[in-house]
This record gives C-alpha cells, structure tokens and sequence, in this order.
C-alpha cells in the first residue's frame, strides 16, 4: 500500500508540467516548439537560458518534492523501507512528468526530475551526478549524452551502496529497489532513442547556455 501512495504522491507533483505552463503563459505549446519536447532544454533552446533556467527548477523541486514527502510519511514507520519508498516516489514523478494525464501523456523527459531524485534521495549521489553531467556536457555540449551518463552512474551507484549496506535493507528489499532504478534508467534510454541514433550518427544537436537557437 505504501507503494501505491508513494508513486500516486509523485505522479501528482509530476503532472505539474513546468515547461508548458511557461509556454502557455507566453502564448503558446512548447511541444510545438523546437523539439517538441516539454522540458529543461527545449525551453532553453526556444525560450533562453533564464526560462531554461526556472523551467530546470522546477521540474527539480516535483521529484525532490515527492521523495522528501515519501520520507517524512513512511521513514518513521517503515525505515527497512524507507530508500525504495522514496525510490517509488521518484518513479511517480518522474513518469507524471513524462506522461501527464491532462496533457494526452506527452510530456518531457524526465531528466530534470531526475536531477531532483538525485537531489533528494541521498547525499552521495549529488557529487556524483554533477560531475557525470557537466564533465560531459562542458566538453561536447550534448545534453542528452550527459543525461544518459548520468543515469548510468546513478544504476551503478545504487546497486554498488546497496550492497555495501548503506540503505540499511534486505537482500530482498534491495532487489525490488534495483528493478525500479532500472525501469527508470530503461525509460530514460528509451525516451531518449532519437538521440541515441543521431549521437550515432554524429547530427546530435549541442546546446549552449549562453546561446538561444544555437544550431
């Protein structure tokens, strides 16, 4: 049951959808604008970096949001659990922001919202995930293969201090928390398929913070 509650508490913050309503509030669907992806980046390439910026925040406070929300109502009660629960919460938000319900479910992408995950759920993986991110970022400007970087650490990280016994759970527990880690890190590579493909194929395009519409 806490389950249930813990992704149903994220999908909610998840479907507070930060890009479009920035659109709207100018005018317009950011789905059908640049990309068409309703996120941190393509906001920033339409919009520029400040909107980029305040869309980045939050869709980093939602996921953030929910997982500390999962901690104080279950971390008490359920401290065997307490890492997974958050786990799901992040699920929850992650895949609100990626599937908005009012929005027909199309949403982002869910990398901001990952960066709030990465945020909220434990201090040792905030290092981490930024030097992951901008050490590749800085030196290709590609966002997506910094974000699909990043992913790949934070799988690896958790299951390295899961099984170090840092998240205090059993073998059993630790399980189902790999399984939800690798259904986001699984999500991400798939909404991310297009730029896999054009990574591939070299036609990636970069992103500059400094720049708007940089081809």
């Amino acid at each position: 049951m806490e389950r249930i509650v813990c992704l149903l508490i994220g999908y909610v913050l998840g479907n507070f959808q930060t890009a479009y309503i920035y659109g709207r509030l100018h005018g317009v669907d950011i789905r059908q604008m640049g990309s068409g992806n309703a996120g941190t980046t393509n906001t920033l390439r339409v919009f520029g970096a400040k909107a980029g910026l305040l869309v980045f925040v939050g869709d980093v406070l939602k996921c953030a949001i929910a997982v500390i929300l999962a901690r104080v109502l279950f971390g008490q009660n359920r401290p065997d659990i307490q890492y997974l629960l958050m786990l799901y919460a992040a699920a929850g938000a992650i895949l609100g922001h990626n599937f908005p319900c009012y929005l027909g479910f199309r949403g982002g992408k869910g990398i901001a919202a990952t960066a709030g995950l990465i945020a909220a759920f434990h201090p040792m993986f905030i290092p981490v995930g930024i030097v992951l991110f901008f050490s590749v970022f800085v030196t290709t400007h590609y966002v997506s293969l910094g974000s699909l970087l990043v992913y790949a650490g934070f799988m690896t990280q958790l299951v390295i201090m899961g099984q170090m016994g840092m998240f205090g759970m059993e073998q059993a527990a630790l399980l189902e928390l790999y399984g939800v880690g690798a259904f986001l890190t699984i999500m991400a590579y798939v909404k991310h398929r297009t730029n896999i493909m054009r990574l591939i194929r070299g036609e990636e395009r970069k992103t500059y913070l400094s720049k708007k519409n940089q081809v």
